[in-house]
């Protein structure tokens, strides 16, 4: 079987059943605001179709492999015997980053005083903040290392874990998205425990954790290798060092500070990764010389089907897109709390395009730079070959001078941290509303809540730390990460779709896909045997020692067994058991969209197109209401400017400085409680600490900006079924 239509028969099936279901949630159609949404879901998908097919079978001239000649610089940086890579100013420049990243995150985080500030950054932020937060999240530390690793080895291969997204668009955007946005679940344990019962949501608490407090030790092992490669460090101290500087300002500042050390280390990331290649074709000569330069077998989109189990396309493609990448978008805290940060859902629709189309494009190239310019020079000679952990470095140091070195791993460790931060914040958010709320403290007040973030964001690095000694049992840091994602990922994953897109599936399948899938996979592990029939051709791989040693072979393909069996358990225990109320399940599935924004904003509603004016604020000291489950707050505007929204009582609001560069980071939601006749006047009135949040110290005679983002409606809009 050819990789690249195994990819796309497969992928295009998931993506069409997404656009079957943006049909019948009205999102997609043959016209207006449907078409648009079409043509966008298209071209998603054909991006990528034609580019990974340009790379997979179109004919390329390549330049023949040169003997290696060695040079002053390249026998420097080649040296075995030096402990330390780079100069003193390297390291005072990577110093100097960590100083201006804590003061970043403790700047920004000064501000927060609720759980809703600390884990969603009061859902106030703009498009382009949140796709750059997101984007230096997915490219973590472990991505520059591993990618560079396997772009060494297999070239743009390497690129199949950012480039086969496309395949969750459909059903992320015009599914997924806007139920998670509206019903405002704070946790996916908490989405289950809605949709099934406390039972559920306790398994769907466990599972998370695992999987969360698994992938900061991933982090942590990398940033570990990292260290103790450049500076001769012990992985575990190291480890240690860059735990504790990221807990630091996510413990003070939370969300916020995430967002906004994520938006200036995903620059950072980019303009690094572009930098390398940069660098690594003008040392060549010019960018077509570096491309002549990587070998025709490097440019393939799909290396292999099956023939090697280090890196077979097939088992990449069940691993990392299907498991791995629905983990990410459908389950993963952090991203997920990043999504409901935004100050709509169409502002989190349009994240998620800018990332799945454009920055994750440029993402797949920019962690895989340093192993693909190590692999070009190979072929011209300029290197020989390298161990392929190490060809990240050795190419940078090789193309670097002094600082700009330095430049290059002040980068790698945003990639570090940037992801470690979410993931705190992310386990956070799970032990405080699916651990310490229901079990432990039920009336906890806010400031309690916010406490018990805190202590717990302190306590994951502890625990990350101390998954370092398990990673380390693995060869490459690129296995390491695989094999836990696959043995960790199916039956959330099945679970999870299947509770927002069936609605027949019940409460005990639901259980029993959880447990049933953790038991299944786990036997899996002592016996990786039961993987073969389902692992297309894929050798079993080298067995390593002790208990971890079946979890190294069948690594990708476990995933692809995993998800079959918890889809089995999954169909089977449904037809065996009563069908859930069509009550409970309001808000929470495809197609009852309204009765979220009803838990929302206190009424039903509906998305509507975007109205916006300007207004003077004024500040009252009078008690507004308060609306939903959510507690909107409620804002008096003047009869003008609900005329230029078109806005009537009801209609949720947002009200933000007016300086769009801000980003959202002086806004707040509102319900529009009261129109009042002031004449001629545009005017909004809003409590003090409502108004505090909007209208800063200087900009007190400086008009607001309100947008009506949603339309409050008397009945639900008719649903699909």
């Amino acid at each position: 079987m050819d990789a690249y239509i195994y990819s796309y028969l497969v992928g295009g099936a998931i993506w069409t059943i997404g656009v079957y279901y943006g049909v019948k949630n009205g999102y997609i159609g043959w016209s207006g605001r449907g078409l648009r949404n079409l043509f966008l879901a298209l071209f998603v998908m054909l991006f990528f179709a034609v580019l990974q097919g340009f790379l997979q079978y179109a004919p390329m001239e390549e330049a023949p492999r040169q003997e290696y000649t060695a040079t002053e610089a390249s026998e420097a940086v080649l040296d075995e015997d030096r402990r330390i890579r780079g100069t003193g100013l390297d390291y005072a420049i990577v110093i100097m980053y960590f100083v201006v990243i804590l003061s970043i995150g403790t700047w920004f985080g000064r501000r927060q005083k609720t759980t809703k500030d600390f884990f969603f950054g009061g859902q106030r932020f703009a498009w382009w903040m949140i796709a750059f937060s997101l984007i230096a999240t997915t490219v973590g530390s472990y991505s520059f290392v591993k990618y560079s690793e396997i772009g060494y080895e297999y070239g743009i291969g390497a690129s199949q874990a950012y480039w086969n997204d496309w395949l969750w668009f459909p059903l992320l955007v015009f599914g997924w998205l806007p139920i998670l946005y509206f019903s405002r679940t704070v946790s996916i344990p908490e989405y289950f425990g809605r949709r099934f019962g406390s039972n559920v949501r306790f398994w769907a608490t466990i599972y998370l954790l695992i999987y969360l407090i698994g992938y900061v030790g991933v982090n942590l092992f990398t940033m570990g290798t990292v260290l103790n490669l450049l500076l001769g460090w012990e992985v575990w101290f190291a480890a240690f060092v860059v735990a504790a500087v990221s807990a630091s300002y996510v413990t003070l500042g939370g969300q916020t500070s995430v967002i906004m050390t994520d938006l200036f280390q995903g620059l950072m990331l980019l303009i690094i990764g572009v930098l390398i290649f940069a660098l690594g074709a003008s040392y060549l000569g010019g960018w077509d010389l570096l491309w002549l330069n990587l070998p025709r077998e490097s440019r393939l989109a799909f290396p292999n089907f099956n023939e090697d189990a280090d890196f077979p396309a097939i088992g990449i493609f069940w691993q990392d897109a299907f498991a791995n990448t629905a983990m990410f978008y459908f389950l993963h805290q952090g991203i997920l709390m990043r999504f409901m940060a935004a100050k709509s859902v169409n502002e989190s629709r349009k994240a998620a395009t800018a990332m799945m189309v454009g920055l994750m494009f440029i993402g797949a190239l920019v962690v895989a730079s340093g192993g693909l310019v190590a692999r070009a020079f190979t072929n011209a000679g300029v290197l020989p070959e390298v161990e392929a952990r190490e060809a990240f470095y050795i190419a940078a140091e090789l193309l670097s001078h002094p600082g700009v070195f330095g430049l290059i791993l002040a980068a790698l460790t945003a990639a570090l941290m940037s992801t470690v931060d979410t993931l705190i914040t992310a386990v956070s958010a799970v032990v405080v509303n699916d651990v310490y709320k229901p079990y432990i403290k039920p009336k906890a007040t806010d400031r309690q809540l916010l406490t018990a973030a805190r202590i717990s964001a302190v306590s994951v690095t502890v625990l990350g730390v101390l998954m370092v000694p398990v990673f380390l049992q693995f060869a490459t840091i690129y296995a390491a990460h695989a094999a836990f994602t696959a043995a960790v990922t199916p039956p959330m994953v099945i679970a999870l779709i299947l509770s927002v897109f069936w609605r027949r599936f019940t409460r005990v399948a639901a259980m029993w896909t959880l447990v049933g899938g953790f038991l299944f996979i786990l036997f899996s592990l002592f016996v990786p045997a039961v993987i073969a029939p389902f692992a297309h051709g894929v050798p079993m791989g080298e067995p390593g020692e002790g208990i971890m040693g079946g979890m190294r072979q069948q690594q990708f393909m476990r995933a692809f067994y995993g998800g079959v069996v918890c889809l089995v358990i999954a169909v089977v225990v449904t037809y065996l058991t009563r069908p859930e109320s069509p009550e409970n399940q309001k808000g929470l599935v495809w197609g009852t969209i309204s009765h979220a924004l009803k838990h929302y904003m206190g009424s039903f509603g509906k998305e509507s197109v975007v109205t916006k004016a300007k207004a003077m604020p004024k500040m009252t000291k009078e008690a507004l209401p308060h609306f939903g489950t959510t507690e909107l707050p409620g804002v008096r505007i003047s009869r003008q400017v609900a005329r230029d929204l078109e806005s009537k009582p009801g209609d949720l609001v947002y009200v933000t400085d007016a300086r769009s560069w801000t980003g959202g980071l002086h806004s707040v939601h509102a319900i529009v409680a009261e129109v009042v006749d002031d004449g001629d006047e545009r005017m909004v009135e809003m409590e003090e600490p409502v108004y505090k949040l909007v209208v800063t110290r200087r900009r007190h005679d400086h008009e607001v900006k309100l947008e009506r983002l949603y339309e409050s409606t008397e009945e639900p809009e008719k649903e699909s079924v």
